[in-house]
């Protein structure tokens, strides 16, 4: 039996009660939510299983030396004892990050750069040589964060973020990230079995996460490499057998329909749905979401509408306005769900949200609202405002 390890599991702000059942569904136990991340227990499978199943997670930590420091130069002596030779070989290019919050140490690049020192005149005392440092592509990433005076590094087990699947290749402007558009699908509790549409799809990327979900594939499916493959002690059997593990996914043929007013934006959502090999189970269609004609209802729409940036603060109203008339219409029984950053233009929607979330797009923060869009035969049961 392995001895089970503590790990940190990152997540976007509103989608850690998402990713705590995701990690529990793994069997990862003591699942702990905190302020964007979930601290676990596991073994190595369980790690290797957090990185390549998880829809809602950016990286998954793994703290190795915990301890107090009162000033920099005691956060290197000590930072320099610890026997890095453990976690990485002198042939290792790596790269430290810092997240400090305390009134003792209050700028992370000097801290990181003062645990990058520690590490590298570790290596030099020992061999005379000291590792090369590569912020871009290392083989070994370490975090450093700061509390007040507890500090904690840690071992970065993903690479690049978890949100860059690796399907998506091309992409329109102002994408919405992998992550996001996951937890906007489980928020939802879509079952896979009624029709999903987004009616303005852009890349494709909230579709093709839909696809992945209803299909039961695991995320990780796609990428070219994970950041515990350049460790030592990298288990490859663990590996494969977490790869090639089929039993989650799910024979199911959903309803997932991409639409989009632009032509490229069409064009790219085909060629990741490609990329994604779910080109199968979603159809695309180039048009305006105002001459869109869903399939009946049941069914869920998500959908990321223009914020307004490039449009006059009338033209957003507008637009806004036309589109909650255009679901209240052609929508009956559909739960139709949207992310928008715009506050104002979301009091011309013309529909009250039965269920709203606080969400960031990057550092934009936006409001998830969900709106039940009830048949004439329900005595119009929405309600308007």
């Amino acid at each position: 039996m392995q001895d089970k390890k503590t790990f940190i599991a990152k997540t976007l702000h509103g989608l850690e009660e998402l990713l705590a059942n995701e990690l529990k569904t793994i069997g990862a136990e003591d699942v702990t939510i905190q302020r964007r991340m979930v601290s676990f227990t596991g073994n190595t499978e369980t790690l290797y299983r957090a990185n390549f199943q998880t829809r809602t997670a950016t990286r998954i930590l793994m703290p190795i030396y915990e301890f107090k420091a009162r000033n920099e130069e005691e956060l290197y002596g000590l930072a320099k004892k610890f026997d890095w030779t453990s976690v990485m070989e002198l042939s290792h290019k790596f790269a430290v990050d810092a997240t400090v919050n305390s009134e003792t140490f209050t700028h992370s690049h000097y801290i990181a750069l003062k645990l990058k020192d520690a590490v590298a005149d570790h290596f030099r005392d020992r061999f005379g040589r000291r590792p090369f440092v590569d912020p871009k592509k290392p083989h070994i990433q370490l975090h450093i964060h700061i509390n007040n005076h507890d500090c904690t590094v840690l071992l970065d087990s993903s690479g690049e973020s978890l949100h860059k699947r690796g399907y998506k290749l091309y992409q329109d402007i102002a994408p919405i990230n992998e992550v996001l558009a996951a937890g906007l699908i489980l928020l939802s509790g879509w079952d896979a079995k009624t029709p999903f549409i987004d009616p303005m799809c852009g890349s494709g990327t909230i579709a093709i996460e839909a696809a992945l979900i209803a299909r039961g594939i695991a995320p990780g499916i796609f990428r070219k490499n994970f950041g515990f493959e350049n460790w030592l002690n990298f288990e490859k059997d663990t590996f494969e057998k977490v790869f090639n593990d089929e039993s989650y996914e799910r024979n199911l043929t959903p309803t997932i329909i991409g639409g989009d007013v632009s032509k490229r934006a069409i064009d790219l959502t085909i060629l990741n749905a490609k990329n994604a090999g779910m080109h199968k189970f979603i159809s695309t269609e180039k048009r305006s979401v105002f001459d869109f004609e869903p399939p009946q209802g049941p069914g869920t729409v998500i959908t990321n509408p223009p914020y307004g940036e490039r449009l006059k603060k009338e033209q957003i109203t507008t637009f806004y306005k036309q589109l909650g008339d255009g679901f209240k219409q052609r929508y009956q029984d559909y739960k139709v769900w949207m992310l928008s950053g715009n506050m104002e233009a979301i009091k011309s929607f013309g529909l009250h949200a039965s269920k709203t979330y606080t969400l960031f797009n990057g550092p934009l923060e936006c409001k998830y609202l969900k709106y039940d869009i009830y048949s004439g035969s329900k005595k119009m049961k929405y309600k308007e405002k």
